[in-house]
């Protein structure tokens, strides 16, 4: 396998890993030896830069879990309104629907008051 520049090595070893890679997989992925992704991990601005990364990541992936939520209950609502879908998976489905209503309103209010503890003590420092 031909080798990557430095700097495109490394960004392919930085997003390997921010995804999940081993660091076996996520050397192999970049075309660099398993030591030098170590020696890679072992610097503290590539740590940083990593765990920005995963951070990014993240938030990608819960907006689009987000995006995605409304159809999901649309679903499930259809699916517990329909008198054609055997009484299980409407029953599977109306327990579904409230189950995801507690927790999304525990997240909320669990997100409300974190931010007006944050506020609070940003005016104090």
């Amino acid at each position: 396998m031909p080798r990557k520049s430095n700097r495109a090595a490394e960004q392919v070893l930085l997003t390997a890993l921010a995804f999940g890679a081993t660091v076996e997989n996520a050397a192999r992925k970049a075309g660099i030896g398993e030591r030098t992704a170590y020696r890679r991990l072992a610097d503290p601005d590539f740590r940083a830069r990593l765990s920005q990364a995963r951070q990014e990541a993240v938030v990608r992936t819960a907006g689009m879990l987000t995006g995605a939520a409304v159809g999901s209950v649309k679903t499930l609502v259809d699916l517990q309104q329909d008198a054609s879908v055997p009484a299980a998976v409407r029953r599977g489905a109306a327990r579904d629907v409230l189950e995801m209503a507690v927790k999304y309103r525990e997240s909320a209010e669990m997100e409300q008051r974190v931010a007006a503890v944050e506020d609070r003590l940003s005016r104090h420092h």
